[in-house]
């Protein structure tokens, strides 16, 4: 059991930006999230539920843990 929950893009957002994030941009439904120090950017599909193993890509290249994520939800 994976443990991640399921949510959409926009929830996906709310929880990066507490965790530091800005939105830079978005294109078509991706929304590119940029944090400057270390940095990293990450691209967030915009769509009504996220795929497990997308969230947890985005989740791994954030260099958040899944329970720090979860966290910020």
């Amino acid at each position: 059991m994976s443990g991640l929950p399921r949510i959409s893009g926009k929830e996906c957002l709310k929880a990066f930006t507490k965790s530091g994030f800005i939105l830079k941009r978005q294109e078509g439904s991706h929304m590119i999230i940029r944090k400057e120090n270390p940095f990293v950017q990450l691209v967030i599909p915009d769509h009504k539920e996220l795929d497990r193993g997308t969230l947890r890509a985005i989740i791994r290249q954030s260099g958040l843990t899944i329970e720090e994520f979860k966290s910020l939800l």
